[in-house]
């Protein structure tokens, strides 16, 4: 049984950095399709990034465009959200997710949370002055 803990959240000043990390155990991370998600008070759980099994193919949600950038480990059972150029309206509990798939290559990935199976407990990012 895979399980995924989030690691790195805290309050940030605006146009400040974080580095998100989700490590994995139980199973290795290379069977499984990756994605960080967010969820702010009032709001429904939104898809951030994703990335695929051999972490060649990455796709990011228009509002982090450019600021955050997604990446594994597979060799520490890890995945990282890099987050630049923070803003107030990143403040949320971020989710690390995963779901096992086939395909190590392909030119997609979902960002959707029906398609993922194990999440992580979340972490708080706020970001304010």
């Amino acid at each position: 049984q895979l399980r995924l803990v989030e690691s790195g959240g805290g309050l940030v000043q605006p146009g400040g950095s974080l580095r998100l990390s989700c490590a994995a155990s139980g199973s290795t991370l290379d069977d499984y399709e990756l994605g960080w998600f967010r969820q702010a008070p009032g709001k429904e759980r939104e898809g951030v990034s994703c990335i695929i099994r051999s972490g060649g193919y990455t796709n990011y949600a228009d509002s982090v465009k450019g600021r955050f950038t997604i990446s594994r480990d597979n060799a520490k059972n890890t995945v990282y959200l890099q987050m630049d150029s923070l803003k107030p309206e990143d403040t949320a509990v971020y989710y690390c997710a995963a779901f096992s798939t086939y395909y190590y290559y392909r030119y997609t990935c979902s960002r959707t949370t029906n398609a993922y199976n194990y999440w992580g407990q979340g972490t708080q990012v706020t970001v304010s002055s």
